[in-house]
């Protein structure tokens, strides 16, 4: 089993986040933090995932490839995404450019419940993406998020990712970033 962690030390007691493959049988569980993401979302006036995407079959399809992850602090699940290390057929249409053109990892479906956020889990979440690629020999991470997602869009500048343009994903264009290490 592929497990990574990262001890947080933004938070005054000792926690440790831990990201790894998600089980079939975790699905619907992986599928909720996607529906809490959603409903933040709608709270902050803007619809980055519509009814209709992500779904369960989505979640589904990203584990039976070997691409869903799930997130936790002390063993506690408080969130999902899918690493794809297959690349995205969108991003070959980019209105901008990339900085690289190498392999690259594409982070889809980052999606926190309640228990995680506001505790560092962003930050660690894309240090824990780092070192998975890392070990695979992969050095360099893009992501695509809604332009009215200004949350998202400060958390990828302030873990170092720069803006490269826009994408059309799932019908609607997205700010598309790119991190090289």
């Amino acid at each position: 089993m592929n497990k990574f962690a990262l001890k947080n030390m933004t938070v005054r007691r000792y926690v440790m986040i831990e990201m790894r493959l998600a089980k079939m049988n975790e699905a619907k569980m992986c599928f909720t933090f996607i529906n809490d993401a959603r409903k933040y979302q709608n709270q902050q006036g803007f619809i980055q995932w519509t009814e209709n995407y992500p779904n369960i079959d989505t979640v589904i399809e990203d584990i039976q490839e070997e691409r869903g992850y799930i997130l936790s602090f002390n063993n506690l699940p408080f969130g999902y995404l899918c690493i794809d290390f297959a690349g995205e057929p969108a991003y070959n249409n980019i209105n901008g450019s990339w900085f690289s053109s190498h392999d690259y990892a594409v982070i889809h479906r980052m999606a926190f419940g309640k228990e995680g956020r506001g505790k560092g889990a962003s930050k660690a979440t894309l240090q824990l993406v780092k070192k998975l690629c890392i070990s695979k020999n992969v050095f360099a991470i893009r992501v695509d998020t809604d332009p009215h997602n200004k949350a998202m869009q400060h958390i990828l500048e302030r873990e170092g990712y720069k803006y490269c343009g826009t994408v059309i994903f799932q019908d609607s264009p997205k700010l598309a970033y790119e991190l090289i290490f």
